[in-house]
């Protein structure tokens, strides 16, 4: 696992599977998966914009040659998991019900209009997402939506998938390939970064984790960062459970969101990437404790993440 889990590119993972990893856990800097069967694959995700998408499927073309992408599967709403689509748009493309939901609200034209905001949002959402192009991407929508799980045969090979959102977002995806002992996680795991709960509730999360330590599983490709293994999804586990306490701790007390975003210590998540996360992560928790309160717009998320961030 040691040599599997520094590659970048192409990664074989063995009984048909690879990763395509993007090198970079970074926001953004999304990874994706090719399942090969007999005549068929199946691809997990595409990338953020057409240029990285079109770059990964060249590289596959020795594995696809023999066994073309006749299945996508999209594992979230998040544009960097699915902006790329209209380059496999002649295959099925599944998601589950949320995350299509997710697809209509958020497309490409609106991050060209978060990117393009003169404004701490605007400003911090160009410094993370400016080495992407949104322009020339025409949005190609899952063409079959599933609810709970279903069960892919693609080309003789078992693939499942579940919904265990919402979670990370309103639909999250998990795929896993029980013969090859493998899980494509989508960003219900990030290897390196901190998660972002766009979504929630916690509890959800906390479930998909659950979960995914119960699978027979030895390899996990997470949504962003290196292959992984069940630790990384520990720590996940552990992370999202500490800033859930952390955040209800303030919320009982009376402290402003904001307040308790700046005031919660990390600790031994300290080092994690992506740290400016924890303001939306608190804002969810917040939420969840009083529905009440208005939810926050694109902008208004990332303007709180911009918040915490005084490179902005």
């Amino acid at each position: 696992m040691a040599s599997v889990a520094s590659r970048t590119g192409c990664v074989e993972l063995g009984h048909g599977c690879y990763a395509w990893i993007a090198g970079d856990a970074g926001w953004g800097m999304s990874n994706a998966g090719l399942i090969t069967g007999r005549g068929e694959s199946l691809l997990v995700d595409t990338l953020y914009d057409l240029r990285l998408t079109e770059t990964m499927l060249d590289a596959l073309t020795p594995l696809t040659a023999t066994a073309p992408i006749a299945t996508v599967v999209n594992t979230h709403g998040n544009g960097d998991h699915w902006f790329g689509n209209q380059l496999v748009a002649h295959a099925e493309i599944i998601a589950a019900r949320g995350s299509v939901a997710d697809m209509r609200q958020v497309g490409p034209a609106e991050m060209l209009a978060l990117t393009g905001m003169d404004s701490p949002a605007g400003h911090f959402a160009r410094r993370i997402f400016g080495r992407f192009d949104y322009t020339g991407i025409e949005p190609a929508l899952p063409n079959r939506i599933f609810d709970g799980e279903s069960v892919l045969d693609i080309g003789g090979t078992e693939v499942r998938l579940i919904d265990v959102g919402p979670a990370h977002s309103a639909g999250d995806t998990i795929v896993h390939v029980p013969q090859a002992r493998t899980v494509y996680t989508g960003d219900i795991v990030f290897a390196g970064a901190a998660p972002v709960v766009w979504h929630g509730p916690f509890t959800r999360w906390l479930a998909a984790c659950d979960l995914l330590l119960g699978l027979d599983a030895d390899i996990v490709v997470p949504g962003h960062g290196p292959v992984a293994t069940k630790q990384t999804v520990r720590e996940i586990r552990d992370y999202l459970e500490y800033v859930h306490e952390q955040a209800t701790a303030r919320f009982t007390t009376g402290m402003p969101v904001m307040d308790a975003a700046r005031d919660i210590r990390l600790g031994r998540f300290a080092d994690l990437h992506e740290s400016e996360r924890l303001a939306v992560n608190v804002h969810t928790v917040y939420r969840e404790l009083d529905p009440a309160l208005p939810p926050l717009d694109g902008p208004g998320l990332f303007g709180c993440m911009a918040e915490l961030c005084p490179r902005v």
